[in-house]
């Protein structure tokens, strides 16, 4: 891994370590996804083992959730593509080094803000029927309430701790973000750079964490926490909105001076 990955590793290993007592990331009564439909998923992994989820921006860059460090530790993380199966041989799935991680600078252990990682790989990613990006939502906008998007990931589908092996999915309501912040939900904790959806019986779940919120076919968020036990109503999905961070990932690949293929951003529906 490149030194700059190094450094980032360390960094949140020394400031971090795994906190069960606050759940993060949390794909709990959905279904399992056809093969390969979402071929813009990625697993981050360590020793092997899914840690948390992430998708393609770009053929050398992930888009994933800054507290996934955090399982991480000091152990290498890597980059699975192409996958469905976590453990079956498939025809395009590879496993990537990770050449630099780019945490947001305001991210943080101790709340959900900023809560972004920029993930630059080792290799650019062989674009093919398994292995696509996926374009992000650039307009600054609230997504309506009562839309339906979707998210998917290798996550918990039980509130048992029961793993997949392979991806599945679920379809989640946008809840608008002055319901999120009533009492009996969030309490005024959302900001404008978070998001909501429902999560009555159905949620994102640990191990989630880091994958997209898709709406109409575009990346509107990011999986970043909810509650204890998912699929919880009172306390919703929580999701880091993408659009508030554009200069963010535009001055990271500005930084590092690689250009990418594949589309970068959407104008919105």
């Amino acid at each position: 891994m490149g030194g700059f990955s190094f450094w980032a590793l360390f960094l949140w290993a020394g400031v971090f370590h795994l906190c069960e007592a606050r759940p993060r990331g949390r794909i709990l009564r959905g279904q399992e996804t056809l093969p390969h439909q979402r071929p813009y998923m990625v697993s981050l992994q360590v020793a092997g083992k899914h840690i948390c989820g992430g998708f393609l921006i770009a053929d050398q860059w992930v888009l994933s959730a800054a507290h996934c460090l955090e399982d991480a530790g000091n152990e290498t993380l890597r980059v699975l593509v192409g996958a469905h199966s976590l453990s079956e041989a498939e025809p395009n799935k590879r496993l990537l080094e990770v050449k630099a991680l780019f945490p947001h600078p305001n991210s943080s252990v101790g709340n959900n803000h900023d809560d972004l990682l920029l993930i630059q790989l080792g290799e650019r990613a062989s674009i093919n029927v398994d292995v696509q990006v996926l374009v992000f939502q650039r307009e600054d906008r609230d997504v309506p309430a009562g839309t339906q998007c979707e998210v998917a990931g290798w996550g918990f589908i039980s509130n048992t701790g029961r793993l997949p092996d392979k991806l599945h999915h679920v379809e989640l309501s946008v809840i608008s973000r002055t319901v999120c912040n009533t009492r009996i939900h969030y309490d005024g904790d959302i900001t404008e750079k978070l998001m909501c959806t429902e999560s009555k019986k159905k949620d994102s779940c640990k191990g989630d964490s880091g994958g997209p919120l898709v709406c109409n076919g575009v990346a509107e968020g990011v999986v970043a926490t909810g509650a204890r036990i998912c699929g919880y109503w009172k306390k919703p999905g929580i999701y880091t909105r993408i659009p508030p961070y554009i200069n963010w990932i535009e001055s990271v690949w500005a930084m590092t001076q690689q250009p990418t293929e594949g589309p970068k951003a959407a104008a919105g529906p």
